[in-house]
C-alpha cells in the first residue's frame, strides 16, 4: 500500500496535491541483480591500506560493465515527477533537457570514480577486475550490459517473469541458483533503506527549494516510509528475481553457480558493498540536485 502525502504546488497553484510515494521498482529491472545494497555510509573493515589508482579505478569500470550501470541510473529521471504526484509534461518542454543535463553519464562517471579512488584497495580491484577478465565474467558482463542497455522494460518484465513461472511450474533446480546468486550479495534490507532516503531526500530537497510544500517533517516523512517497509522489501525481492531470470536467461545453470561462488568470496563482497553504496548515493546526490533545478521550470499547466 502506499502512503500519500498532501502537500502544495508552486505558489501559483493553490490547490492541495497528493503526492505519491511509489516503489521505485523499474530502477531495479534493468540491473544486475547484484546491485542491491548500502547507501554511502562508512564502512567498517574496508579502510584501503592503499586506496587503488584513478587509471586502474576508470578501467575497472569498464571491465566489471560499472560504466554501463552508472549510465542506467539516468533512466531513474523518469520517475521524478511521480515522486511529486506530477508528469514531465506538468513542466515546460525544458524537462528532458533538464533531466539529461543533471542526470549527465560523464558527470556520474566523475564522481563514481572520485569516490572509489579514495575508498577501493588495490587487492579488492585486483580480485573483482581478474574474476571479470575471465571468460566468464566477460560473458556475464556482456549480458548485463545488453539487459541495462535495453529500454523496453516492460518486455523485460514480462519475459522475465514468464521465465521464472516456467522454472516454479516445473520445479527446476535453475530458480534456486538465481536465489542463491541475489543471496549471495544480500542487501535487500538496506537496499530497502536506500531507495527509501533517496525519496525523503528528493522530497526534502524539492520543499526546501519551493516545488512543493510539505505538510510533514523530516521525521514524520521517514515513518510513513518505514510504515511501508515490508511492501517494498517484497517488491524488491521480486524485482530481483525476475530481473536475473531475464538477465541471465542465456547463462547455464554452471555458469550462475560458478558466478554466486565467486560472489560469496570475502573481496567481492568488499567491492559490491562499495559499488552498491556508490550507486545509490550518486542516485540520491542526483535527485537533489534535479529537485533544486526543478524550481526553475514553469509548470505547462496546473493540475
Amino acid at each position: 500500500m502506499k502512503n500519500t502525502l498532501i502537500c502544495n504546488r508552486l505558489p501559483r497553484n493553490r490547490r492541495p496535491l497528493a503526492v505519491q510515494i511509489p516503489f521505485p521498482t523499474r530502477l531495479l529491472t534493468g540491473f544486475m541483480a547484484a546491485f542491491l545494497a548500502l547507501m554511502l555510509v562508512a564502512l567498517p573493515g574496508t579502510t584501503p591500506v592503499q586506496a587503488a589508482e584513478r587509471a586502474k579505478v576508470e578501467a575497472f569500470l569498464l571491465i566489471t560493465g560499472f560504466d554501463v550501470a552508472l549510465d542506467s541510473i539516468s533512466q531513474s529521471a523518469a520517475n521524478a515527477p511521480a515522486m511529486l504526484g506530477m508528469k514531465d509534461k506538468d513542466f515546460s518542454n525544458e524537462w528532458n533537457l533538464l533531466a539529461g543535463r543533471v542526470f549527465n553519464q560523464k558527470v556520474m562517471r566523475t564522481l563514481a570514480t572520485d569516490i572509489l579512488e579514495a575508498t577501493l584497495s588495490d587487492e579488492a580491484l585486483n580480485h573483482a577486475a581478474a574474476f571479470y577478465a575471465s571468460d566468464l565474467g566477460q560473458r556475464l558482463v556482456a549480458v548485463e550490459n545488453a539487459s541495462q542497455l535495453m529500454q523496453d522494460d516492460e518486455a523485460k518484465r514480462a519475459e522475465g517473469q514468464q521465465i521464472v513461472a516456467d522454472m516454479v511450474a516445473t520445479g527446476a533446480p535453475r530458480l534456486e541458483l538465481i536465489k542463491r546468486m541475489n543471496r549471495a550479495v544480500g542487501g535487500a534490507d538496506f537496499s530497502v533503506q536506500a531507495l527509501q532516503e533517496i525519496q525523503v531526500r528528493f522530497l526534502l530537497a524539492a520543499s526546501a527549494a519551493g516545488v512543493i510544500a510539505l505538510k510533514v517533517d523530516a521525521e514524520e516523512l521517514r515513518a510513513m516510509m518505514q510504515a511501508q517497509e515490508g511492501d517494498l522489501r517484497l517488491s524488491l525481492q521480486k524485482s530481483a528475481l525476475v530481473g536475473a531470470a531475464y538477465t541471465y536467461r542465456d547463462m547455464s545453470d554452471a555458469d550462475i553457480e560458478a558466478y554466486s561462488e565467486a560472489l560469496e568470496q570475502p573481496l567481492m563482497q568488499e567491492v559490491y558493498e562499495l559499488l552498491n553504496a556508490v550507486q545509490y548515493e550518486i542516485m540520491a546526490n542526483r535527485f537533489e540536485v534535479l529537485a533544486t533545478k526543478m524550481a526553475e521550470l514553469n509548470p505547462s499547466q496546473d493540475l
